[in-house]
């Protein structure tokens, strides 16, 4: 595998990894507070669908559009969007006690189908499929750093990516530090480990529920809004790939151990097992291939793409044998709280 290869590989992975990185951070803050929220992949797509419309809307209004102009137009719609979902997700668990596993699939499948209508009818307008462009919008997302972005070889790495891949990067050390080092965070905690306790020193569950469930998944919906304005630039497409990166997501979080920090590091191993088929040699396929017997080598690109699952699962089984509590999901995760009954 050549330097170039290699340099671009560890790109995409980092690109890929950013998508899913937000949407762990987001379900991480939901679930520290009790709430397992399955619909991460329908929120994405609705933080996603709502940047693009946004931004598509801007753009046609005016015959100069300011970067700058869409893209705080573009952030506050995928904010507002995902925050209302989280809003939803919260009123029918913790106000009205709705089975959560339930609860989030349902919150999928309707973001889903929210935002592929959006998505087709926008196509319509533009002229047909792929024909959906906010360029001017898309471009603001994709700004590489003004001196650093200069650097070739190994530092292209790093320094090759919009401002949002570094944001990800803060935001998961920022909700490390809040869940670990603030009156606020351990307090958010002590609701998801054990409510009953926490309502009896003074701690309002509901609100914090309701915080942890508006606020992570408006960080989710920074996920999809990535994926539609870095990640495929700036047009949208009916392949359902949000939807997988989301169920990717909720996989980091248990992979990452429940710990924002460790995100760093996980969405971009994900991603560079997930990219891996297309940069594995092919020689290698063609050799392990003959191993397993298969008799066409692009089989064994399926079986690649199963890395991302297969190293969550291994760091199952490896935390599971260690049995240390702070690795453990939280006590509550996914459970109603019933104050009558403390």
């Amino acid at each position: 595998m050549s330097t170039a290869q290699i340099i671009s590989w560890f790109v995409a992975a980092i690109t890929f990894g950013t998508v899913i990185m937000y949407g762990c951070i987001g379900e991480t803050i939901n679930q520290k507070a009790g709430g397992l929220n399955l619909g991460v992949p329908g929120i994405m797509q609705i933080g996603g669908i709502a940047a693009l419309a946004s931004a598509f809307l801007y753009e046609s209004s005016t015959a100069s559009p300011s970067p700058a102009v869409g893209m705080v137009i573009t952030l506050l719609a995928a904010l507002a969007a995902s925050a209302l979902g989280g809003l939803l997700y919260a009123f029918l668990t913790v106000t009205l006690k709705v089975n959560q596993n339930v609860t989030g699939l349902t919150l999928t499948i309707f973001g889903t189908g929210i935002a592929n209508f959006f998505g087709g009818n926008m196509m319509k307008l533009s002229g047909g499929v792929g024909t959906i462009s906010v360029a001017t919008t898309s471009g603001a997302f994709r700004a590489k750093l003004p001196v650093l972005s200069g650097i070739s070889g190994y530092g292209s790495i790093i320094f090759s990516h919009g401002w949002m891949v570094y944001l990800a990067v803060i935001m998961a050390f920022a909700a490390s530090y809040f869940l670990t080092r603030t009156r606020t965070g351990l307090n958010l905690r002590s609701v998801g480990e054990n409510p009953a306790t926490a309502d009896a020193a003074g701690i309002n569950v509901t609100r914090y529920k309701y915080l942890a469930a508006v606020i992570g998944c408006a960080i989710c919906g920074l996920g999809g809004l990535f994926y539609v304005m870095d990640y495929i630039q700036g047009t949208w497409a009916n392949d359902s790939a949000i939807e997988a990166l989301g169920w990717l997501a909720v996989a980091l979080v248990i992979f990452t151990s429940w710990k924002p920090r460790n995100a760093t590091w996980g969405a971009y191993l994900f991603g560079l097992c997930y990219w891996a088929y297309v940069y594995i040699p092919i020689g290698i396929s063609r050799y392990l291939a003959a191993k397993l017997k298969l008799e066409n080598v692009t089989y064994m690109q399926n079986l690649y793409k199963m890395l991302p699952y297969l190293v969550t699962i291994v760091v199952l089984c490896v935390v599971s044998r260690r049995r240390k509590r702070e690795n453990q999901a939280p006590s509550s995760l996914g459970q109603s709280y019933f104050r009558e009954e403390r």
